[in-house]
């Protein structure tokens, strides 16, 4: 036990330096701003690409170190906690093993941008079980659990698998964090944009379906949409409470 908590240790510490030496100050700055809820001191400042391109590698070159670092909960910096979401979804074969993955990890997520870069492409092999995790993320307790779970309602359930029920989901949603609201208007301003037929009639109730902020602040996001023609736009402006 002791060898493999060292060798452990010792895999996770590689790919923090590794982390460092991708690290651009300039942008750990710029980021800082995007993440507020994130302390300055634990950003290193990894742009994207640089870590997206580092999970892939890492992922393909070295999964016993990648496993282990996926093992190593909680993560001190906040590069470190996307690198593990990259991670999820290049390490996760199935969608059982992305479940347990996405339970051990979400609990630590504590800002907007790691959770909204979480993809898992193997979800798309089991939907109905992922839309009963849906539920489950979308009534837990941590504030970025229930986003993520609209998040991903939003990126798998709005095409082909989309069903009108799934709006419901996304109304009864009775939280007061801006994070969770505002991926709430995302969902919805989508929603209005790929299936407006099912969607329209939400925001066309009155007394509103839904709190006044999320109602308008979807119908704003939508209109910034170039998917809506002119006309449609005054009319999502004419239904603003």
């Amino acid at each position: 036990m002791g060898a493999c908590t060292s060798a452990t240790s010792e895999s996770v510490d590689r790919i923090r330096r590794e982390l460092e030496g991708l690290a651009d100050p300039a942008y750990r700055d710029f980021q800082a701003k995007l993440v507020p809820t994130v302390d300055p001191a634990r950003i290193l400042g990894v742009r994207t690409p640089a870590l997206r391109d580092y999970a892939r590698r890492l992922a393909r070159e070295r999964p016993e170190e990648a496993r282990a670092f996926l093992a190593a909960l909680p993560h001190e910096t906040y590069d470190e906690n996307n690198l593990h979401g990259e991670l999820i979804g290049r390490m996760a074969k199935t969608p059982a093993e992305a479940f347990e993955l996405l339970d051990a990890f979400l609990p630590f997520v504590d800002n907007w941008a790691t959770c909204d870069l979480i993809r898992v492409p193997t979800f798309k092999r089991d939907l109905p079980a992922v839309l009963e995790r849906i539920r489950g993320w979308i009534a837990a307790e941590p504030e970025y659990t229930v986003r993520f779970g609209v998040v991903q309602l939003m990126t798998l359930f709005l095409d082909d698998a989309f069903e009108p029920e799934h709006l419901a989901l996304v109304a009864g949603i009775d939280r007061p964090e801006y994070y969770v609201n505002m991926a709430r208007a995302w969902y919805f301003s989508f929603a209005l944009i790929k299936q407006p037929e099912a969607t329209l009639p939400l925001f066309e109730r009155r007394p509103i379906a839904l709190d006044a902020w999320t109602h308008n602040k979807a119908l704003q996001k939508a209109r910034e949409s170039r998917r809506i023609a002119t006309e449609q736009k005054a009319y999502l402006q004419s239904l603003k409470v």
